[in-house]
């Protein structure tokens, strides 16, 4: 059953979206690329998958499945051995692509194998593919596909609210008004990337009476440009434009237990080589987390207590629609299993929701 208004169209039952057991095929964010050093293993729970991660000498990340195929033991407590990881238990050994190379009471290993995860690492992160072969290249800005960045990490959060409802905050053109007096009004260009990515970007004009834009008149007439990309409904770029200076935020999000957002927070500033160029972009960091704590600050007492439901949606709300008419199309997969979802229309999940225990958002130490 759809609710409509004007040209509005939104599923009430929606199957991935705010679902707190689904998510959409894709590259997520695992730990920051200086928590696992050459030779060191850990154990991972990403998407509610038991993994273990190790970085082997030829420096390259390696995730496997958690648990050893013998007896079950879990390949964290192994250790690292050239490009390889052996098992503590019987001494197993598992290469990169997840093949036993040794099994040390036979002349020949057998033919047993783990699973191996696509990873890759970029903006200081270590990414990994949650399926088969990827279908996408790793998250990035359009306008800089391309380009290398500097980073900076923010704050790391958990929040009470689903990651998909995090996102929509940026594109929710009302709030923008109401809570920080930002914009007379929105009118958000939108264009779908590919069938994993899309873009909003903001054509209008400021308000005078915005606190930001009062701040920075004395110094720049002219609109501030704000776009916003957004990659498995889960991961999401903010760029704004204000002359010579151009932030670019990135909140990478995975769905944590319960429902919840696990949010990575990165400041990036286009890489510049010169000695100019780097104290430049030390400072366009620093003045980005000041900008974005700006937008945040008020949106977090909503985020804390927020239980999602679109009953009556406006014209205001098309970008917000478009954003979940475009996740409803990606492929689901399952918390924990990472099994294809075959269910329809996200019946089965109503009664199964977990309950939200805590209503605060916790500092998660790296």
């Amino acid at each position: 059953m759809n609710i409509t208004s004007n040209n509005l169209s939104y599923s009430k039952k929606p199957k991935i979206f705010n679902h707190p057991e689904r998510f959409v095929e894709g590259w997520y964010w695992v730990i920051p690329s200086t928590k696992i050093s050459v030779g060191e293993v850990k154990p991972i729970t990403i998407l509610g998958k038991e993994l273990v991660i190790y970085r082997g000498e030829d420096k390259q990340v390696v995730i496997l499945d958690a648990f050893c195929p013998h007896f079950g033991a879990h390949l964290a407590e192994g250790t690292v051995e050239g490009n390889e990881l052996r098992c503590f238990f019987h001494h197993w050994k598992f290469d990169a692509a997840g093949f036993c190379v040794e099994i040390p009471c036979l002349e020949e290993a057998v033919k047993v194998r783990t699973k191996s995860w696509p990873t890759a690492e970029k903006y200081g992160l270590v990414w990994i593919w949650t399926g088969e072969t990827p279908q996408q290249p790793l998250p990035f800005i359009p306008e800089l596909e391309f380009d290398e960045f500097d980073h900076a990490f923010g704050k790391h959060l958990l929040l009470n609210c689903h990651p998909n409802v995090f996102m929509i905050n940026a594109i929710d053109t009302q709030h923008f008004n109401t809570v920080h007096k930002l914009l007379s009004e929105f009118n958000f260009h939108k264009q779908e990337i590919n069938e994993n990515a899309i873009t909003f970007v903001n054509t209008t004009n400021e308000s005078p009476d915005s606190h930001l834009i009062k701040l920075i008149r004395p110094i720049y007439k002219k609109p501030v440009n704000f776009s916003l990309c957004y990659w498995y409904g889960m991961t999401g770029f903010i760029t704004i434009g204000i002359g010579i200076l151009q932030f670019n935020i990135m909140f990478a999000c995975r769905l944590a237990e319960a429902g919840k957002a696990d949010i990575k927070t990165v400041f990036l500033a286009k890489k510049n080589k010169s000695i100019f160029g780097k104290m430049y972009n030390i400072f366009l960091l620093w003045l980005s987390q000041f900008v974005i704590e700006y937008f945040i600050k008020n949106d977090a007492k909503i985020l804390r207590t927020i239980q999602f439901k679109l009953k009556s949606p406006l014209d205001f709300d098309q970008s917000i629609i478009n954003f979940v008419n475009h996740l409803e199309n990606q492929k689901a997969l399952k918390w924990q299993t990472w099994y294809m979802d075959r269910t329809r229309n996200g019946e089965e999940e109503v009664e199964k929701r977990p309950k939200r225990e805590k209503w605060h958002d916790e500092l998660v130490n790296d």
